[in-house]
């Protein structure tokens, strides 16, 4: 559907009625283009410093277009939504509406966790769905795309959000944290001590607590269409976490697209122009448009 100029003012105008109720405006901004295109930078979704977003609106989208919801990485202690831009971008010059997220990153003395993260995931979604009338576009019409442990929350919270996540993206996101497999790895040897605080219990390979079978996405996959993308040679995300979840998705027979890129390490599109552009971005778009 072609939008309106007159609903696209009322959708800033809202949107800058929501900001100017909070207590911090500083760096809130709005850029409007000649089409009416829009980019909504440091939208608050909640109190916190670090729930922002950006909404990017191009101009004539339909009305059920599909949201994308993206999430950074940065081992769920790092990182910040401007890693994204360039997804963002991407997504914007295809014609795509998506939300760019910053979250609580974990802490152990500010008790965070994963809890607290996929808390902001809901946040964002719920903040969009009050303004999607106004964008012109469906509630509850979102896409995850995640990198890292941002695909990790992206899948975790996709799983568990079947009626309000249409598909999931994730760019080397790990998915087990329980399993055997997993404890019997030497990826379990480096990677324990971060999970320990993401999840916030103790990490004893004797006895492991439940608690980090809730936070493994193999552990909860529901029927929501997934695509993966997994490095052989990812030295941060093993590449028996990709292949793992791609025999479980086969062995429940969701439907699933799994990228194993040879000679290939964690978060390719940084460090790799010629996949990011010959083979992520275009079956990033292709996933979004089937």
């Amino acid at each position: 559907m072609k939008k309106l100029i007159l609903n696209y003012h009322f959708f800033v105008l809202g949107l800058i009625g929501l900001v100017l109720n909070s207590c911090n405006t500083r760096k809130f901004k709005v850029w409007v283009g000649t089409d009416n295109e829009q980019k909504i930078y440091n939208l608050k979704y909640g109190e916190h410093k670090r729930q922002k977003m950006d909404v990017f609106l191009p101009s004539g989208y339909p009305v059920n277009s599909p949201v994308v919801l993206l999430i950074h990485g940065g081992g769920w202690t790092m990182g910040k939504k401007e890693h994204m831009i360039q997804i963002q971008k991407m997504l914007f010059k295809n014609n795509i509406p998506s939300i760019n997220m910053n979250y609580r990153l974990v802490s152990r003395t500010k008790k965070i966790t994963y809890h607290e993260q996929l808390e902001d995931i809901d946040s964002a979604l719920a903040k969009f769905n009050s303004l999607a009338e106004k964008a012109e576009l469906l509630p509850d019409n979102y896409i995850l795309l995640g990198e890292s442990a941002g695909g990790h929350l992206a899948l975790l919270y996709g799983y568990s959000h079947p009626q309000r996540v249409k598909k999931i993206i994730s760019l080397s996101g790990p998915t087990d944290f329980y399993s055997p497999e997993y404890l019997n790895s030497f990826y379990s040897k480096y990677s324990s001590p971060t999970i320990q605080k993401v999840v916030g219990a103790k990490f004893d390979r004797k006895n492991l607590s439940e608690e980090f079978r809730k936070v493994s996405p193999i552990a909860n996959v529901s029927n929501v269409p997934t695509l993966l993308f997994q490095g052989n040679q990812d030295f941060l995300v093993n590449q028996k976490q990709g292949l793992a979840l791609d025999s479980a998705l086969t062995a429940q027979n969701i439907a699933h697209k799994f990228i194993y890129m040879e000679k290939t390490g964690h978060v390719p599109r940084f460090f790799n122009k010629l996949k990011r552009d010959s083979i992520i971005y275009p079956n990033i778009l292709e996933w979004i448009r089937e």
